[in-house]
Formats: C-alpha cells, sequence, structure tokens
C-alpha cells in the first residue's frame, strides 16, 4: 500500500470535473490527485510551493556553509571586491 503524504485527496475524475474548487478546498495545502485510489501527483498551491523552494534553498546554503566551515579564511576589503 502507497502512502498517502497529503492530509487532503482527490480524485482525478473529481479533479477534471472542477479543479477550481479543488484548489479553493485545498486551503494552501497539498493535495493527493488518485488514480484507482493511488496517489499519481500531488496538487501543490502556489504559496505552499513557493515556501517548498524557499526551504530547499536553505538547505543547499546551509550544506554550502557547513562544507565551507573548513576552508581557509581570506581577508579582503570591501574595495577590492
Amino acid at each position: 500500500m502507497e502512502h498517502i503524504l497529503s492530509s487532503a485527496s482527490v480524485s482525478i475524475t473529481e479533479l477534471k470535473r472542477n479543479p477550481s474548487a479543488v484548489i479553493a478546498a485545498a486551503d494552501d495545502e497539498a493535495v493527493a490527485v488518485l488514480v484507482h485510489n493511488k496517489p499519481s501527483a500531488y496538487l501543490v498551491p502556489a504559496r505552499a510551493y513557493k515556501r517548498l523552494l524557499d526551504r530547499l534553498e536553505d538547505l543547499e546554503l546551509a550544506e554550502l556553509v557547513r562544507q565551507r566551515a573548513g576552508e581557509r579564511r581570506i581577508q579582503v576589503s570591501l574595495d577590492e571586491l
């Protein structure tokens, strides 16, 4: 059995029938789109998608900081940049 990674789900038929209602009911959360009662895709509202991208960028920057933590530091002035 596949896990549904969302608190809301909708059948593909219902999504096709009234996509605006599904988006409105999503309340800024992801909705699992089911095909034959199995998750096929996730419908993610724009604001939630933006939050995901922001979080991913934060994690990537944090990883870069960890990787560079042991590097030798070089003093530069603003004029040199």
